[in-house]
């Protein structure tokens, strides 16, 4: 089935510029995105950087100007392979748009927190490219040249950037229309209205003298569906409180929050 001209939507193509593309496609390639790649709902093209070196042994980092530890990943290698997936991406598309710059995602512990609205955002366009850096960086110059977004998964650091790009891939995906087999699950899971998922449960009702919770076994639809909100947002002031100011609340929901924080002691700091 050819699921955009059946009108799912959106469809996405992720390229990746990377040292290590294997990486990449094997971790893709397999689950829900591999699904969705066989679906030709999203497509992964992983570059090797390395193929862009001009040296005979296709090295594509030297020492750092002004010394230091490690190596950094050159400037030219890296800009040729974007300067030809740019003339790829573009030569199909209207004249008009002949000068548009792709955007490039360049994953760094120094770019904002990646999050939910982050992806809802990517998840618009057709084409992104993530740009995965290595040893202690890449060159300054081709950074400032072709990077659109620098963006962090944590306040950590990693030993390149394919791990953080496979994560955010996963999770912009996951909001491609048809990618997910139920498409609301997309929506209503965590970090909807910037809440926490609520507890989930399956059979057996009883397991270790433990019981499902009795208005799951109601019936009653509004009922359990108030008793998820509820419970969404007390594991989000019990876990993560710093999301509550922004999180999109109901009067009555509101005044929910305002008697958990008295119980619980909390206060939530405003953004």
């Amino acid at each position: 089935m050819d699921y955009y001209k059946e009108g799912y939507g959106n469809y996405m193509n992720f390229h990746v510029l990377t040292l290590f593309p294997e990486m990449v496609t094997q971790g893709l390639n397999t689950s829900i995105t591999g699904r969705a790649i066989d679906k030709g709902l999203i497509s992964l093209n992983a570059i090797n950087i390395r193929d862009y070196s001009k040296d005979k042994h296709n090295r594509v980092d030297d020492y750092p100007y002004g010394g230091g530890a490690g190596m950094v990943i050159q400037a030219e290698p890296v800009y040729d392979a974007y300067v030809d997936l740019s003339a790829k991406l573009y030569s199909k598309k209207d004249i008009n748009n002949s000068n548009k710059k792709p955007r490039v995602i360049y994953v760094t512990p120094q770019g904002p927190i990646f999050n939910q609205n982050m992806a809802k955002e990517f998840s618009l366009e057709e084409d992104l490219i993530f740009l995965c850096g290595h040893y202690e960086g890449i060159d300054e110059r081709v950074l400032e040249m072709i990077v659109t977004d620098y963006v962090s998964i944590g306040d950590y650091v990693l030993t390149g950037g394919e791990l953080p790009a496979m994560v955010m891939i996963d999770a912009i995906s996951r909001l491609i229309p048809g990618v997910l087999n139920n498409d609301s699950s997309s929506e209503f899971e965590s970090l909807h209205d910037n809440l926490l998922e609520y507890p989930q449960y399956t059979r057996p009702e009883v397991f270790r003298g433990e019981s499902v919770p009795s208005v799951l076994l109601s019936g009653h639809h509004a009922n359990i569906e108030a008793w998820r909100r509820q419970e969404a947002i007390k594991r989000t002031l019990e876990r993560r409180p710093d999301l509550l100011p922004e999180a999109n609340l109901s009067k009555k929901e509101q005044e929910l929050l305002y008697k958990l924080q008295e119980e619980e002691d909390v206060t939530i700091q405003p953004n």
